[in-house]
């Protein structure tokens, strides 16, 4: 039994196909948990970020189905996100509406809305070209996963760099990280706390709706209501994983997609093995990862606690 499983294991790392899954969901996460980790950076917990994604994968498909232009699914995709940010941010960093309850309720929300708007307009959409960086895909199996995939994946080689950039190297970033670690000295120092918390849901709304219409266009080209199917919760794990650093966060993201493809990979060998223990994989890496490291970093000061002037 024990050389069975090993065997398993050693034909799903040498199939190619398990790379190119997990470069796939990988860079979903990637996208989510970018710009979830600049919004946790201000201070403020993004619970919303699922229905975001959802709602950039409905609007990317509706966007290409009335151009037939992928950038232009994708430009929708950011809008959608954008419109679910906007309202996780006025609620929760203008009118101070607990920032859990507001997350949880848009994603409920969303998941209703656009299975209903799915099956009004019946979107139809192709998936994106494949675009291949000479010699770099020629390297054994990561090649093509890395290196082979659908051109908006490459995006993701700017966009996170551009993530840590703005954090890390301007003013903006500063007033951001003064939010989240100490809120009430931001406060005197000049700093619109509620602002900066705001543009940062607007940012991770950017990222995570480009992620979900990244994410249609490059595996299935159809929506379904479960295409995200709790990426977004993931890709929260993934920040708090990575002890709130940007490479910390893109490394978690690597290993729950890892889980994810050792899974489909898996089955797409032949193995027969308990499909729900399977299915359930990708959650129970998440849960055990939780445990092991939520004790062992250091959050924001501020995370997930309102900012209301006068109040400690």
């Amino acid at each position: 039994m024990l050389i069975d499983f090993f065997s398993a294991v050693g034909d799903v790392l040498s199939s190619e196909s398990t790379y190119i899954n997990g470069a796939l969901f990988a860079a979903l996460l990637a996208y989510a948990a970018a710009g979830e980790w600049v919004a946790e950076r201000s201070g403020t917990l993004n619970i919303s970020v699922e229905g975001m994604m959802l709602s950039g994968a409905f609007a990317g498909i509706v966007g290409y189905h009335i151009s037939e232009l992928i950038v232009v699914g994708l430009v929708f995709g950011v809008i959608g996100g954008l419109l679910i940010a906007a309202v996780q941010a006025e609620m929760s960093h203008r009118l101070s509406a607990d920032q859990f309850v507001v997350g949880l309720t848009l994603n409920i929300l969303v998941f209703g809305l656009v299975g209903f708007l799915d099956r009004e307009i019946e979107p139809q959409a192709l998936r994106a070209p494949e675009v291949e960086i000479p010699v770099l895909v020629d390297i054994p199996l990561l090649g093509n996963a890395l290196f082979g995939a659908s051109w908006p994946f490459y995006l993701l080689y700017l966009l996170v760099p551009l993530s840590w950039w703005l954090v890390y190297r301007t003013r903006w970033g500063l007033e951001l990280r003064a939010a989240g670690d100490n809120p009430q000295s931001a406060d005197v120092s000049g700093i619109d706390v509620n602002r900066r918390r705001r543009q940062s849901i607007y940012y991770a709304g950017f990222m995570s709706g480009l992620g979900g219409a990244y994410f249609l266009f490059a595996r299935i080209a159809a929506f379904d209501d479960s295409v995200i199917g709790g990426q977004g919760f993931i890709a929260i794990a993934a920040v708090i994983f990575g002890g709130w650093t940007l490479w910390g966060a893109m490394a978690g993201c690597v290993l729950f997609a890892g889980a994810l493809s050792f899974q489909l990979s898996l089955q797409g060998l032949g193995y027969e093995l308990n499909t729900e223990m399977l299915q359930a994989l990708p959650y129970l890496t998440t849960i055990a990862v939780m445990a092991v490291f939520a004790k062992r970093v250091r959050p924001p000061a501020a995370l997930a606690r309102p900012f209301i002037r006068g109040l400690k």
